[in-house]
């Protein structure tokens, strides 16, 4: 079987893919991607690269072959531009921070991982609300979902449905904030010019209109480019694969969002060049998009076969006959539950919980 477009393994060569805009692919090894494009946007001040890569020695040796290629060095990168916090996208950020003195340009809300301080007290926040939704179940008022498990530091990081959580191990948690606390190493940004949808960023001598596209992360933007109908799509539009679509968002029905961003991205004009983090540039934005809605909606038909096939059946059950036996566990669980929360909003499934915890489903 032919590789995909987005699990082809990174080459050297550095293209100009519109004026002034250089796609350098960065190797990296994670399920179903072979590289990571970080695109150089060129200016008589050097140049900003958007998302250069994972973190490690071997990556950033990468990136300084590519720039060098280009005829830049590390110190010629003024500005770092993050479309979303996954590490394949942020991971040489706060070495160009370090070494080139770089801003590094994200969404306000970016956020990975391990909890900062402030995300601690954000969560106690969200406790006080699961205890009010739990009161207003003992009052018969039922919140509009069974209220989830509360926020759980230390009972084995619980997911809403009941399941492990989705993300880095407790301990590679406790690795990191060891790391970051004693050691003062830390791979993940800290974004000194927050963005929000529709700022406007000078780069490579135009404008580039930032784009909020929660879906994929809930911080994840896209920047477009009018005049030279340009638009940088990381990860919410890729040529022949779909994001992956968790549970885990702030939003009640994080599918519907990204299909609302999909169809907001569907609707730009003046576009005629798309530039994903993986795969290869391609030219029709709308039918791209169009097309990921399909699939999904697809796998929405899918869960309810399924459903109807199992009877009522938890989320980790649905996840193991939706997806493939390689690639079980919380991520294809997070997804699942995603689709499954989309139908239950649209009364197309019903749920209660079990005795154990779990969510469970029944067409």
């Amino acid at each position: 079987m032919a590789k995909k477009q987005e699990q082809e393994d990174a080459q050297e060569e550095v293209t100009e893919v519109s004026k002034d805009v250089l796609r350098m692919q960065l190797p990296i090894r994670l399920p179903g991607l072979g590289h990571v494009n970080c695109y150089a946007l060129v200016d008589d001040d050097g140049c900003a690269l958007v998302d250069p890569g994972l973190p490690g020695p071997r990556s950033f040796a990468s990136l300084e072959d590519r720039l060098k290629r280009a005829g830049f060095g590390v110190k010629d990168v003024h500005t770092v531009i993050v479309t979303h916090s996954h590490p394949d996208h942020f991971g040489g950020a706060v070495r160009l921070a370090k070494e080139a003195g770089a801003k590094i340009v994200g969404h306000d809300s970016f956020f990975f991982g391990v909890p900062s301080p402030e995300d601690e007290a954000k969560a106690s926040v969200e406790d006080q609300e699961a205890a009010l939704a739990a009161e207003e179940e003992e009052d018969g008022r039922p919140p509009a979902i069974p209220p989830p498990p509360q926020r759980m530091r230390d009972r084995g990081r619980r997911s809403p449905w009941g399941g492990r959580r989705p993300g880095p191990s407790r301990f590679a948690r406790w690795v990191y904030t060891a790391m970051r606390k004693f050691r003062g190493i830390s791979w993940v940004p800290t974004i000194t010019d927050p963005v929000t949808n529709l700022e406007v960023l000078r780069l490579a001598g135009r404008e580039y209109f930032v784009v909020h596209t929660p879906g994929h992360t809930e911080d994840h933007i896209c920047l477009h480019c009018p005049e030279e109908e340009l638009f940088l799509s990381g990860d919410h539009v890729l040529p022949t694969i779909t994001p992956h679509i968790g549970g885990m968002a702030r939003s009640l029905d994080p599918l519907r969002t990204f299909y609302q961003s999909l169809d907001l991205c569907a609707a730009i004009p003046h576009v005629g060049n798309v530039l994903p983090a993986h795969g290869h540039p391609f030219q029709d934005l709308a039918e791209r998009c169009h097309a990921i809605q399909a699939h999904h909606d697809e796998r929405l038909e899918k869960v309810k076969e399924i459903g109807r096939s199992l009877g009522p059946s938890s989320v980790e059950a649905f996840s193991q006959r939706l997806f493939r036996e390689r690639s079980w566990g919380p991520m294809a669980e997070s997804e699942t539950y995603a689709h499954l929360e989309h139908l239950r909003l649209a009364g197309d499934v019903g749920v209660h919980r079990d005795r154990r915890g779990l969510l469970i489903y029944e067409v």
